[in-house]
């Protein structure tokens, strides 16, 4: 029996496209995947009003959520609390709505953090791996080196450049997919560019299969209308199958 994901991200409640979201929730209960997956930004500023509104709307759910912080997700009138404790309004979320583990018979969910408080250029969009986080990682997948089920990464921001020959955009994205396809890992959802992609990459003798879903919100780019990823795998398959689903259409903010 094939395992299917609901895979969605950048719903950036105080700006969240509702026409979209009330999509995603009917094709929720009519479908009822095994896990609705958001890679992050769930909120547009972190405000404690915009993680009610999160909470309200994933906890709405009778089937597993999963959960990426995205780099929108931490604090951003509250200096201080960013500083001193970035993810407490993320964690207390997590808690109330969202599962720490999900393995099924085909595949099993594996987090890496590529958010930061701060650094060392602006604006702090982009993502950066740092070496904890991605030794995290790493030794997860380590624990999975010998299952044959599909090892699939989550994080919010991709880990490869837009096109080949660019910039990675996200520091330590070179290195951590290097790492982590060395791991086992066989392929990795991710969100930030508000654009739905499905493609491989490889990486000498390993490649990975590289997900990105679009955006629930009004915060579109270039166009690209509001969309999320329905997925599919099947113990066997070469890949995780893509269905992109097109939501509707807003004006770009």
């Amino acid at each position: 029996m094939a395992t299917r994901l609901f895979h969605i991200s950048d719903v950036h409640f105080g700006v969240e496209d509702k026409a979209a979201l009330a999509s995603v929730e009917r094709a929720v209960r009519k479908e009822r995947p095994d896990i609705l997956v958001c890679t992050g930004d769930l909120t547009q500023r972190a405000t404690h009003a915009q993680y009610k509104a999160a909470a309200d709307w994933f906890g709405q759910f009778d089937i597993p959520v999963w959960l990426d912080p995205g780099n929108h997700d931490m604090p951003y009138y509250n200096l201080w609390e960013r500083f001193s404790e970035p993810y407490r309004r993320y964690n207390a979320l997590c808690d109330d709505v969202a599962i720490p583990v999900f393995e099924t018979d085909e595949l099993v969910l594996i987090p890496l953090k590529t958010t930061v408080r701060s650094q060392n250029r602006w604006p702090w969009s982009d993502g950066v791996v740092t070496p904890s986080a991605l030794a995290a990682t790493v030794s997860r997948l380590e624990h999975y080196r010998d299952d044959s089920r599909r090892r699939v990464v989550t994080a919010h921001h991709p880990l490869h450049p837009p096109r080949p020959g660019r910039t990675n955009p996200t520091i330590g994205g070179d290195d951590a997919m290097a790492r982590l396809s060395q791991a086992g890992m066989d392929a990795v959802l991710t969100g930030h560019i508000h654009k739905p992609f499905n493609d491989r990459h490889t990486l000498g003798d390993r490649s990975a299969q590289v997900i990105g879903a679009g955006t629930l919100s009004k915060r579109l780019r270039d166009g690209v209308p509001a969309s999320y990823n329905a997925l599919s795998y099947q113990r066997g398959d070469n890949e995780i199958a893509v269905d992109t689903r097109i939501v509707g259409q807003q004006t770009q903010v």
